[in-house]
């Protein structure tokens, strides 16, 4: 594939709900430039955008793929995104690479919450947006409705630039509504046809409607059409242009991706009217350690600059870095400038990709997308410059994660193995997070939803060859004591030679402050000598980690050392040790010992419909619930529930809203657990012990 200059390059994302289609719209455009010889079915598992084993499997996509394909002498990056939520950090990193987005949307279902999900990412990020109403020849497709639910959900900036003949089994054309032509299909081939007759009012009303839009890009064409004059195609189509590369149409098109009829014509509009990368705003960054503020243009003689993406970790080609060229341009065996993480880095071969397949180049200018294989110190969200130009672009903005489960080894001693690979798993996705919980001992892995974590179990597998199981993770519960004792503690061993003794009184109460524990030592007359102080101290602190209920840690205590005795030849630092320990054990069973539990601080976002539900279901969990705030047309909830009651609230808030809600949650404080709750988890802890 040759080099193309930035005007002659379309980055176009394929976004939309699961199941719309993407993957099949990518397919016929690669099909249909020549790029691939057979058009491959995703029930057949032959896509060139859907290759890993798990999307074979499953039959939805995972990750982003690059296809790129030549049209018209234009040169298409198309990245085929995945539908499902649990992969929407895959979108949200092509949205930041991609100067347009084709938002598929099916002819059947409609305007789903996947669409508007991915319509308001694209809105966020200011990109160009078209609609492509997919699936028209399936059973019960309708366009018109379709495209009412697009006008009605997105705006009048919506408008149809193609209308379909026939639909269903006899979807067999599509009329342009710019030229005023109709075309039929046949199989590759898009031949002319008259426009049906039955079809001309509605290509009319619809042309007035375009019109209107196009009038409204420019001041002269608004001046020319409210004065009643008719404007020439050619006026139509620079209106369009500029409408389209502004963001302020958004054109609606039609046909089915299965069948590749009416994609053609999709290509046609996307070379004609989507943005080139020059025709962008331009890229805006940073100076490195300051705030200064640096633009770079989308030309081939601006100094270098690019952004990392998306990083796939593959055992045996090593690690692909996937990047955009924002300025200037790199070639391969070539040194460039890690800026994120100060370093310098050596370019090998830089590659096309085209799904699994590389394809070498030698060179890649501003506006592109390229891979490099084997960087040392370059993750995904890195900027890449000239050492002499540094500049820090701005990073992708990933979702955290909201579901997190506990890993082990699905066959002992395979530790080091799953740590190893769930750390390369992490460098290529950003949306997935591993730590060691120190307090429970668990390799906690957190990511997006079951799916997602269930998908990257099974890389883990394919890729690492080790298999983890996945679980509820361990609450990290507590324990405290409500009541006041006095208690005593000897320690007293005479097993010839030299014997042990300590001998210590302590007053055990809660501790008011905010600390974990306190320790006074309030001896007088050197009851006990001031060199074994300490080590009843540490007795106590050690007996701390575990606690007489559930073995969980005490916190919350104060120890008063208040009397005692001792041996002149018998008494020991350890002998002390052991009396402060006995002592508290007995005194904390005493002094009215209570379980806690962690509670969470957490919002969820939800669409104002979904109030009753989400607060019904909230209560049901032990929250409460401490305001409601409504914001950019959704109301946030406000409520503390025990962690206990969240660990897989992720995917019983998606499927209460129907994809809409959104949660996070942090730490806020322990509380006491209700005493019918904990005489589950004290039974349960003490079963574990045994």
């Amino acid at each position: 594939m040759k080099n193309y200059k930035s005007d002659m390059i379309r980055n176009v994302g394929l976004i939309g709900h699961s199941g719309s289609g993407k993957t099949s719209l990518a397919e016929a455009m690669l099909y249909n430039s020549g790029a691939i010889d057979r058009l491959g079915k995703i029930d057949e598992g032959n896509t060139a955008c859907d290759y890993d084993p798990e999307e074979i499997k499953r039959r939805i996509s995972i990750s982003t793929s690059l296809a790129p394909c030549e049209w018209e002498n234009i040169k298409i990056n198309v990245l085929d995104t995945p539908g499902y939520f649990d992969f929407v950090g895959e979108v949200k990193s092509t949205i930041r690479v991609a100067e347009n987005a084709v938002i598929v949307t099916c002819a059947v279902s409609g305007v789903e919450v996947g669409t508007e999900q991915v319509f308001k990412y694209a809105d966020d990020s200011g990109i160009p947006r078209m609609f492509f109403i997919n699936k028209m020849d399936r059973e019960n497709a309708n366009f018109y409705k379709v495209l009412d639910q697009i006008r009605e959900f997105f705006g009048s900036k919506a408008v149809p630039l193609q209308l379909p003949i026939g639909s269903e089994a006899n979807f067999n054309g599509i009329v342009d509504i710019v030229s005023q032509k109709a075309y039929s299909f046949d199989d590759k081939n898009v031949k002319e046809c008259p426009i049906p007759d039955e079809l001309k009012d509605e290509v009319e009303k619809y042309r007035s409607m375009m019109v209107e839009a196009v009038a409204e890009t420019d001041d002269d064409l608004l001046m020319k059409y409210l004065e009643g004059e008719e404007l020439t195609d050619a006026e139509i189509q620079k209106g369009l242009r500029i409408g389209v590369t502004s963001g302020e149409i958004y054109p609606i098109l039609c046909g089915s991706s299965l069948t590749n009829k009416g994609i053609n014509l999709v290509m046609d509009t996307i070379c004609n009217y989507a943005a080139s990368p020059e025709e962008r705003p331009k890229e805006k960054g940073t100076k490195p350690d300051s705030e200064e503020e640096i633009i770079r243009e989308c030309k081939f003689d601006e100094p270098f600059s690019a952004l990392v993406f998306k990083t796939m970790a593959d055992p045996y080609v090593g690690k692909l870095t996937l990047f955009k060229v924002f300025s200037g341009s790199i070639k391969s065996d070539s040194s460039v400038y890690n800026v994120t993480q100060d370093q310098t880095e050596k370019f090998g071969q830089v590659y096309i990709m085209k799904g699994k397949k590389q394809e070498n180049v030698t060179e890649v200018l501003a506006g592109d997308i390229a891979a490099v294989a084997k960087l040392q110190n370059t993750s995904t969200n890195d900027t890449l410059a000239e050492k002499e130009n540094p500049i820090l672009l701005k990073p992708i903005d990933f979702p955290k994660p909201v579901l997190s489960l506990a890993a082990q080894p699905k066959a002992s001693g395979d530790e080091e193995k799953i740590s190893s690979g769930l750390s390369r798993l992490m460098e290529e996705d950003k949306t997935f997070e591993v730590i060691k919980d120190h307090e429970t001992g668990q390799l906690l892995v957190s990511g997006m939803g079951e799916i997602h974590l269930e998908v990257l179990g099974a890389k883990l597998a394919n890729k690492f060859g080790s298999e983890m199981v996945l679980d509820a993770p361990k609450v990290p519960y507590r324990e405290t004591i409500r009541g006041t004792t006095k208690v005593e503690g000897k320690h007293k061993k005479q097993s010839g030679g030299r014997g042990q003794f300590g001998h210590v009184w302590l007053e055990i109460g809660p501790l008011e402050s905010q600390e974990d524990f306190e320790f006074e030592d309030k001896i007088f007359g050197g009851a006990v000598p001031r060199q074994y102080v300490p080590a009843v101290e540490k007795g106590i602190r050690e007996t701390l980690k575990e606690g007489v209920l559930a073995g969980y840690p005490v916190v919350g205590v104060k120890v008063t050392l208040y009397d005692g005795s001792y041996h002149p030849v018998d008494s020991s630092e350890m002998a002390f040790k052991i009396a402060g320990s006995m002592a508290f054990k007995k005194g904390a069973v005493q002094a009215k010992p209570v379980l806690l539990e962690p509670i969470m601080d957490i919002t969820v976002v939800v669409p104002d419909n979904y109030m009753g539900d989400i607060i019904g279901d909230l209560n049901k969990r032990r929250g409460r619930v401490l305001g409601m705030e409504p914001k950019d047309g959704k109301q946030h909830i406000k409520a503390q529930v025990p962690m206990s009651e969240v660990f897989r609230y992720a995917t019983d808030l998606r499927s209460m809203t129907q994809g809409r809600g959104s949660f996070s949650s942090t730490f806020s404080h322990y509380e006491e657990v209700p005493a019918m709750f904990a005489e589950k988890i004290i039974a349960e802890a003490q079963k574990n012990q045994e």
